[in-house]
């Protein structure tokens, strides 16, 4: 089962960094990568259950939401290619964040798991959280 992990400290609270995540739908702090968040069905963005389509390319379903532990899991039902429903299953994406106690600010992990039969996704998936986690620390600064 491919994946890929990516984390980074981000110098703010995890209150101001979580906040960022609350609402499934709302992906203003990552402009530059997001363009476009298309909220589908009647679902609100904080609720499990919660659909959007980003980009006009990925579809994705809010699966879990936990603001005591600060995580959230969501699935890619569909994408382009390396992540359509053809070539990917299974796809999970896990945000966590916890406090960093070294720096003062919020260690966010960034992971996602999936069934393939090629490893095209895993680079692919990399670079787009890499960017999004840089997206984020920008947003807080």
């Amino acid at each position: 089962m491919p994946c890929t992990d990516q984390s980074k400290v981000i110098n703010a609270s995890i209150d101001d960094v979580w906040a960022r995540f609350t609402d499934f739908h709302d992906l203003s702090w990552a402009s530059e990568i997001i363009s476009k968040v298309e909220k589908v069905g009647d679902v609100g963005g904080g609720e499990v259950g919660a659909k959007r389509f980003l980009n006009d390319a990925f579809h994705e379903t809010l699966l879990e939401i936990d603001h005591e532990k600060k995580t959230m899991r969501y699935s890619v039902d569909d994408g382009p290619s390396p992540l359509s429903k053809d070539e990917v299953s299974n796809y999970e994406g896990v945000v966590k964040l916890s406090s960093d106690v070294g720096s003062g600010g919020t260690l966010v992990e960034w992971s996602s798991s999936w069934e393939s039969d090629s490893g095209e996704a895993v680079e692919f998936c990399h670079d787009i959280y890499v960017a999004l986690l840089d997206a984020l620390a920008k947003s807080v600064e």
